[in-house]
């Protein structure tokens, strides 16, 4: 992998802009003609946030009209990731509604922009947590798009956009979206759509700080969490070959996780941890709530690495700085990578057959997912059929 796609590797700090929070840096339709500047025809179906409540409600809206750089893709599939939980309830600040979530998204090209030259009508693609920014800084120009140096990064949804109608980005629980070609990826034909949506948020958000990490094969590594994100950082250590020690709250998870190659699986808790302090070489936490992070911490060699990926209300953890400084362990975030390295887990994974456990849902039954989802009943992500919208 050459210099570029390596500066990909970094997290970047998610932002609200609708609730003000501050990011760190600031149905198929026809084809129609290349290059011509108009609205999507008709109005987007969609399941959208209304308040607070966690209840999403049928909505129709415009989407923006599609520009020279654009592409309009008809959305076949949109998985749920607890990040969309977080936000429409206003874990992470107040927001802006009627609200779509989703970022997880799939389907079939239908349009493109008069400059686009790398998707054509027909083509399978996916979009991730962003659709847009600047493009002309040193971290967009290096793959880093989630990083924009100029403050400039579009988040998926809930972000002020003054071309949409609704004055904000709207997100795949819907039947189309309109967005800036470089910010989406291809999905290989030898992977099913459904299986490929949860890799635009949980497969990038796990995949990126695993290659980070660098660890060799045979290295003991831990997942903290095993959800939607955990579940898939466990097939991809895996895959990249490591021993993977899995750590739980769920005991009815632990055959699944064996079956997913897992070398051991600890059914947590303070008394549960004792016997594995300081023999992993590193560990990813997927934890989405507040909790004692230097406790699992102490499962890492000393001067061995802990990167945190869950995001739990108003995105702040509670450290123990005496216990984390007695383990000797380095601790670090991340969230997703940018759109070189995306385009990179999904091609893995299709290579790999490193797919994600996924159960299929219709837009009438994501209110009662979403509660499954924080109540850890998924097995492991949901994924709504669009045609249900």
């Amino acid at each position: 992998m050459d210099k570029n796609e390596q500066l990909s590797r970094r997290g970047f700090v998610a932002g609200s802009a609708a609730a003000g929070t501050v990011a760190a840096l600031a149905g198929t339709v026809p084809a129609f003609a290349k290059g011509k500047k108009k609205a999507a025809d008709g109005k987007v179906r969609a399941r959208a946030a209304f308040d607070a409540s966690g209840e999403l409600k049928p909505f129709e809206f415009e989407r923006r009209p599609m520009g020279d750089d654009d592409i309009v893709i008809d959305i076949k599939f949109a998985s749920v990731c607890h990040s969309d939980i977080h936000q429409e309830r206003g874990d992470w600040g107040p927001q802006q509604y009627p609200q779509v979530p989703g970022h997880e998204i799939v389907g079939i090209v239908s349009a493109v922009g008069r400059n686009v030259t790398t998707f054509k009508v027909g083509d399978r693609a996916g979009v991730g947590c962003m659709v847009d920014s600047c493009m002309d800084c040193p971290s967009c120009d290096h793959g880093e798009e989630h990083y924009c140096q100029k403050g400039k990064t579009l988040f998926t949804y809930g972000y002020p956009d003054e071309r949409e109608a609704t004055g904000i980005t709207q997100g795949g629980y819907s039947s189309r979206i309109v967005v800036r070609d470089h910010f989406a990826v291809h999905i290989p034909d030898h992977i099913s759509l459904q299986e490929a949506a949860p890799l635009l948020c949980a497969g990038i958000t796990t995949y990126s700080p695993i290659m980070q990490a660098n660890f060799d094969v045979g290295d003991k590594v831990g997942v903290v969490g095993i959800g939607g994100l955990g579940h898939l950082a466990v097939k991809l250590a895996v895959a990249k070959g490591a021993e993977v020690v899995a750590f739980t709250t769920s005991p009815s998870k632990v055959a699944d996780i064996e079956s997913w190659g897992a070398k051991a699986v600890v059914v947590d808790g303070p008394e549960a941890l004792g016997p594995h302090r300081a023999t992993l070489d590193w560990v990813i936490s997927t934890i989405p709530v507040k909790y004692d992070v230097a406790a699992y911490a102490s499962v890492v060699k000393p001067h061995g690495t802990f990167t945190q990926v869950g995001m739990p209300d108003g995105f702040s953890l509670t450290v123990n700085a005496i216990a984390l400084s007695m383990s000797r362990v380095k601790f670090n975030a991340s969230l997703i990578g940018g759109i070189p390295e995306t385009q990179e887990v999904v091609h893995f994974c299709a290579d790999n057959r490193v797919v994600p456990d996924i159960q299929l849902i219709t837009a009438d039954e994501i209110t009662a997912a979403w509660v499954k989802v924080q109540n850890k009943e998924a097995r492991y992500r949901y994924v709504i059929d669009a045609a249900t919208f």
